[in-house]
């Protein structure tokens, strides 16, 4: 993917803030709701193959069912929560229609619902919902793919095992935690390198090309054999040396995972659930495709859940990690992972790790940041308006077919509720 392509403490807002935890305090524990609460609901909707989503070949009927059926295109894991549910309460000044201008032409919300192919949209401003919705047969029970929103939890994850002391630490090598690597190309790099997507390793990302390194992952995806992804990855060769070059590449998250893997001595979903999913407060079960029956996850993809938990986890980053008041992510880390990072020979590069910058005037301003997945999936967060903005999108192909940027929109909100 490509550009243009649980205490709150916000400077002149505690106000709203102290409200917004007192009625935490005063909810009863909720049930969550479990991954079977989807499943029941669209369960027999016929869905195309994982090929088809990135040819983009699949009728918008059979792409909308498919995207949110993807636990049945492979195995996957649960990432359970339970516990007290976050509460989410509706906003007393919520969204009203938004206009802005894309090459000098005036649009709204709804030109973007239409145009990007939006199946859902939840904006959060303080914590509270200002706007939701659901289209396509959507509802608040659905779960829906993240495509490369996953890469961004992933990266979390790893900081969370860097603040716990099981990661050595940002300049850690990677063969050290993914032995496969070991005497390849991937020798000499650091996590660091990684999560810039620096590594020099060789990569071609295109989505729609079979011939594609992107694609021969997803066939070692497909074949569901022990180990095949990072076979796959320990073969390509050097192209520049580590920390040189940026090139974006889902097999280096798939490195990434494989790191936290080898550094927590478990699997990724139960990680997940156990340092986010239960304590921070999600309300429904989610699920993360495998390598493998019982195998590792998927670093780069594969998440299925709901748009509200989608945003609880911007709400967690926004509030830097924050659970019970205290950060499980290193100092610091939401605002480095967040904003542009520098290459070894000093020039900036506008990605975070695995977090992709703002890239319009307004966001770059606010400091805005996303996590941004192919077809439409985004979760914006915008620290300076306290501004989180989730959208599930059914859009027709990998990358190419936004109409309008969903920065220009994001930005249009988080003006209008400031």
């Amino acid at each position: 993917m490509s550009a243009p392509i649980s205490s709150f403490a916000f400077t002149g807002r505690s106000h709203l803030l102290s409200g917004w935890l007192a009625a935490v305090a005063a909810l009863a524990v909720l049930t969550p709701a479990s991954a079977a609460d989807s499943d029941d609901v669209h369960a027999a909707e016929k869905i195309g193959k994982v090929e088809d989503i990135y040819d983009g070949t699949l009728l918008p009927d059979d792409a909308v069912a498919t995207f949110r059926n993807i636990d049945r295109l492979f195995p996957t894991r649960a990432i359970r929560a339970g516990g007290t549910v976050l509460p989410l309460p509706k906003s007393d000044k919520p969204l009203g229609n938004v206009t802005f201008e894309v090459e000098g032409k005036k649009n709204d919300l709804y030109d973007f619902m239409a145009l990007d192919s939006i199946t859902a949209l939840l904006v959060l401003k303080d914590g509270e919902v200002a706007y939701e919705t659901y289209q396509r047969g959507n509802t608040d029970k659905t779960r829906w793919m993240s495509m490369s929103v996953a890469k961004s939890i992933t990266s979390t994850l790893a900081a969370i095992a860097i603040k716990e002391g099981l990661l050595a630490g940002l300049d850690a090598s990677v063969a050290d935690y993914v032995p496969a690597l070991k005497g390849s190309a991937y020798d000499g790099t650091s996590v660091r390198d990684v999560l810039m997507m620096s590594s020099g390793v060789r990569w071609n990302e295109t989505y729609t090309d079979p011939a594609s390194d992107r694609r021969a992952l997803l066939k070692s995806q497909m074949s569901q054999v022990p180990g095949s992804a990072m076979k796959l990855m320990a073969s390509l060769p050097r192209a520049a040396e580590p920390g040189t070059v940026n090139n974006y590449s889902t097999g280096e998250t798939q490195v990434l995972s494989e790191i936290v893997r080898g550094a927590i001595k478990k699997p990724l979903a139960d990680y997940l659930s156990e340092k986010i999913w239960v304590p921070f407060g999600m309300e429904a079960d989610a699920s993360w495709w495998l390598d493998s029956p019982d195998g590792h996850e998927i670093g780069g993809s594969g998440i299925s859940a709901t748009l509200r938990d989608y945003g609880r986890f911007g709400l967690f980053f926004l509030n830097e990690g924050k659970i019970g008041g205290t950060s499980i992510l290193p100092d610091g880390w939401t605002k480095e992972a967040s904003r542009p990072t520098l290459l070894k020979d000093g020039s900036k590069l506008d990605y975070g790790y695995m977090w992709w910058t703002g890239w319009t005037t307004p966001s770059i301003a606010d400091g805005a940041y996303a996590a941004i997945g192919i077809q439409g999936q985004n979760i914006y967060i915008n620290p300076a308006k306290n501004v989180v903005i989730v959208t599930f999108g059914a859009q027709p192909k990998p990358t190419g077919k936004e109409p309008i940027d969903p920065l220009i929109f994001f930005d249009a909100v988080a003006a209008a509720l400031d």
